[in-house]
């Protein structure tokens, strides 16, 4: 009894709360069935890692996991090809890893390098929401 009445029991139900609501939030988001989450979970994690990264005052934490099995190539090109992030945040694309993650799924998926060439010329289509990608409905 003494425990759960300890202020210092309480401030750690509070620590441990702001730092796993953001991982549950991405939960639901991978679980919901809502719509696809391929396209969100590269911003919902980045989302997550900072704002536990604020939670726990600045400090750096572990972020092995992060980089071994959620910061994949797939998820980084779900991100870029999501017209709602992209068409709303045009930091996007500088994003080295981002950009580093769709070419390497392009690569894998396409062995053609002429087919690579041509997807990759129309990415600036999309880039500069040119054709369907320009309709009021794809921005």
């Amino acid at each position: 009894m003494e425990t759960v009445l300890s202020t210092t029991f309480w401030n750690n139900i509070v620590y441990a709360m702001k730092i796993t609501t953001p991982l549950v939030r991405v939960l639901r988001l991978v679980d919901g069935e809502r719509k696809p989450p391929m396209g969100y979970i590269y911003e919902a994690m980045d989302r997550a890692k900072e704002t536990i990264k604020e939670a726990m005052g600045g400090q750096r934490f572990e972020r092995r996991r992060w980089n071994v099995q959620l910061h994949q190539p797939l998820y980084a090109a779900g991100y870029i090809l999501n017209l709602e992030f992209y068409y709303n945040n045009q930091d996007i694309e500088p994003c080295e890893d981002v950009m580093k993650g769709l070419y390497e799924v392009i690569e894998r998926l396409i062995p053609d390098l002429d087919l690579q060439d041509k997807i990759i010329t129309e990415l600036a289509m999309y880039r500069n929401a040119e054709g369907l990608f320009g309709r009021p409905m794809a921005i």
